[in-house]
């Protein structure tokens, strides 16, 4: 085996053979060569914490033995096939979904990625409901194709000058920055009533659905109050709109409960899951109630949607959750972190605001707390530092100024009180920047 090429020799390879669209984090970034678990090691044998997942995805750890022995022993006796032919991994994987979900959902489609789910769940309700039109929320990210990157709000990721039309955004949940001025201890949930005012102000008054991600992950781990959904679905029922669910980032297991929707007391019409349902091997799904899935009656094929690999990599996943007891620990170690990052958040001000549920948690880091003036600059350093120190965090937010932390649910509080020592002193180091720089 050749030795590994260095960080510079790599990303000159990348950019004379990589589109520059595909951005990567860090201006020094590191090789990674290797993954153990909650590590990744680079081409110069340093070790990393890694709090971010592959972004929200290795839920249960890189290589994770268990997983990959079954992947093996699945590719050496079958290693695809298609939708057209029948396996057991598929249809077992489907099975074990309907049991997981909440409320009727039962009927899966297995695709590739979290954006072709969205994808198969718009069509799903179309043509469940005869109708066109969609809503969705701003600051929400749905993936990368036509249709789901046109039920992006989010600048950046809305790079296509003709979006697909009929899709419309009402206010998101976004307490730390309330679109009406409110507080959570004074709030009529007037974000989730602005559903009903879209539906009657931007369309037809006869939407075919409503999407939202549970919580948004690439939108800065915005965390709805515990009403919302609830408001919001008496809404969508009123006028006859599939309600669905995008769980990519929130689902199996991360928030504490399989699927982020279970906190807030709702069932779904639809749910659609990626990322960590195959901790790393490529696999989506959209699962939803007979009646809307018998509404698809043409014939549908999928070339690797639900191949045995990925489906062997799921159900090895979903079986290590359970057996490692890891929603009952991304509760307990998520509520350990949350309230270790609130003590940081009242020792800086350059933290405006901490929240979450699981270990699905976001900081948001402000210039001043009183102008909440995104401190962009300052979050790009910080996570710059704490890669320099051995961490990784992710970055998200419709400002880039939310430090996203989202890691293998196999961590440990050791892990976590690395993380806040980690962060602590990068943000102490670049609090003190901003000082001088202000003034």
């Amino acid at each position: 085996m050749s030795e590994p090429l260095t960080p510079a020799e790599l990303l000159a390879k990348r950019q004379q053979y990589m589109a520059p669209t595909l951005a990567h984090y860090y201006e020094r970034p590191m090789n990674l060569v290797r993954g153990e678990m909650q590590h990744l090691f680079d081409s110069d044998g340093r070790r990393y914490l890694d709090f971010f997942a592959g972004i929200c995805t290795v839920s249960v750890g890189h290589s994770n033995p268990q997983v990959n022995q079954r992947v093996i022993d699945q590719i050496g006796r079958l290693q695809h096939t298609s939708t057209v032919f029948l396996t057991e991994p598929m249809v077992n994987l489907a099975e074990r979904l309907a049991q997981i979900t909440p409320g009727r959902l039962q009927m899966s489609i297995m695709t590739n990625s979290g954006t072709e789910a969205n994808e198969t769940a718009v069509l799903l309700a179309k043509r469940f409901t005869g109708r066109n039109e969609i809503v969705a929320l701003k600051h929400a990210y749905h993936g990368r194709s036509w249709l789901a990157a046109s039920l992006t709000a989010i600048a950046s990721y809305r790079v296509d000058p003709v979006p697909v039309p009929g899709i419309s955004f009402a206010e998101n949940p976004y307490c730390y920055r309330c679109p009406y001025g409110k507080v959570p201890s004074a709030c009529a949930l007037e974000c989730a009533k602005d559903v009903e005012n879209v539906i009657k102000t931007q369309t037809t008054g006869a939407p075919a659905t409503f999407v939202a991600e549970t919580m948004q992950g690439v939108g800065g781990i915005i965390t709805p109050p515990p009403d919302y959904f609830k408001v919001v679905r008496e809404i969508t029922q009123r006028h006859g709109m599939v309600f669905h669910i995008d769980e990519v980032q929130a689902g199996f297991g991360r928030t504490g409960r399989w699927f982020g929707i279970e906190h807030y007391g709702v069932e779904p019409d639809i749910i659609t899951m990626a990322k960590g349902m195959g901790n790393g091997f490529a696999i989506g799904g959209c699962i939803t109630t007979p009646e809307i899935a018998e509404s698809l009656k043409a014939g549908t094929i999928n070339t690797f949607g639900g191949n045995p690999i990925s489906a062997t990599a799921s159900l090895a996943t979903i079986d290590y959750i359970e057996q490692a007891h890891l929603m009952a620990q991304a509760r307990e170690l998520g509520d350990y972190l949350l309230d270790a990052l609130r003590g940081l958040q009242e020792e800086f001000p350059l933290i405006g605001d901490v929240r979450g549920k699981g270990l699905m948690l976001g900081v948001e880091l402000v210039e001043d707390p009183r102008s909440k003036l995104p401190a962009l600059v300052e979050t790009k350093r910080v996570l710059e530092l704490m890669k320099d120190d051995g961490v990784i965090v992710g970055r998200g937010g419709l400002h880039g100024n939310v430090l996203r932390l989202q890691p293998p649910m196999v961590i440990t509080r050791g892990d976590c009180d690395r993380l806040v020592t980690s962060m602590r002193r990068a943000i102490a180091t670049v609090s003190e920047q901003l000082a001088s720089k202000t003034g």
